[in-house]
């Protein structure tokens, strides 16, 4: 297994890669091994269910068990592994495959959730939710850290603008800081189009880049990507995905900013 890499002021930019849903054992170990030789180390992504999905007809994933089995499986290979839950109950489960536990930024204030999280001991990655002011966002951390584990990070990925459209505020960025725990910038949710295709979301890939950049500017301690080799055959948000091949440009990129402003 691969040490958790450090994430915050000092340390180099970190990125988080990987599908947005596990769609197969195959896929995931395919994925991981060409994220692995276009950037190098990396802590990899994938869910085991997507419970909030637009549509009830949309694929979730394999779910729990078989999901945290697969997940271990990349830890056993030397991967570093991010997975989020949705119930407190997952928490133990999810953590024996996982180096970090996110919390879905819809459910950033559920209390419950945020302290089985923080009880397991594992690195807590925290959404804000799309309908959470930057300054509050610290109100969620501290529920965690009230377990006695300080091991947190808080991750933006942009907030509600109208209907089915976000907006990033850079100011958020610095603001998070602020609060003493490290910031990651999701470039790929942020420019999703929530519920945008009716039954699905929509997305709007081609700013990835752009906002990325400007976040990295800014100041955050890493990124955030959901990537497919196929966007347009992914199970599971393909259209905010950033395509496979256009990772290595991108980081590279991303990782001379880093270095400039720090």
């Amino acid at each position: 297994m691969s040490a958790l890499p450090p994430i915050g002021r000092g340390h180099p930019l970190v990125l988080i890669a990987g599908p947005c849903v596990i769609e197969s054992e195959q896929h995931v170990h395919f994925l991981a091994t060409e994220i692995r030789k276009l950037v190098g180390q990396f802590i990899f992504k994938a869910s085991f269910d997507k419970a909030n999905r637009s549509s009830l007809s949309s694929y979730r994933g394999p779910g729990l068990k078989d999901g945290t089995r697969i997940l271990a499986g990349l830890r056993r290979e030397g991967y570093v592994v991010l997975t989020d839950i949705h119930e407190p109950s997952q928490a133990e489960v999810a953590a024996e495959g996982a180096d970090i536990l996110q919390i879905p930024a819809f459910l950033c204030r559920q209390t419950d959730l945020l302290l089985a999280a923080g009880r397991t001991g594992r690195t807590i990655n925290i959404k804000k939710g799309q309908f959470v002011a930057p300054h509050d966002i610290r109100n969620a951390a501290e529920k965690v850290a009230s377990t006695g584990n300080n091991k947190i990070i808080l991750t933006e990925r942009g907030s509600s603008f109208g209907y089915n459209n976000l907006v990033v505020d850079m100011r958020g960025l610095q603001i998070m800081r602020e609060s003493g725990w490290p910031v990651v910038f999701d470039a790929t949710h942020s420019v999703q189009l929530p519920g945008g295709m009716g039954s699905t979301s929509g997305g709007q890939p081609q700013f990835i880049p752009t906002l990325a950049r400007a976040a990295v500017a800014a100041g955050v301690d890493g990124i955030f990507v959901e990537v497919h080799e196929a966007p347009e055959r992914a199970l599971s948000d393909g259209p905010n995905a950033l395509r496979l091949d256009l990772l290595a440009s991108l980081w590279e990129k991303l990782q001379a900013i880093h270095r400039l402003v720090s």
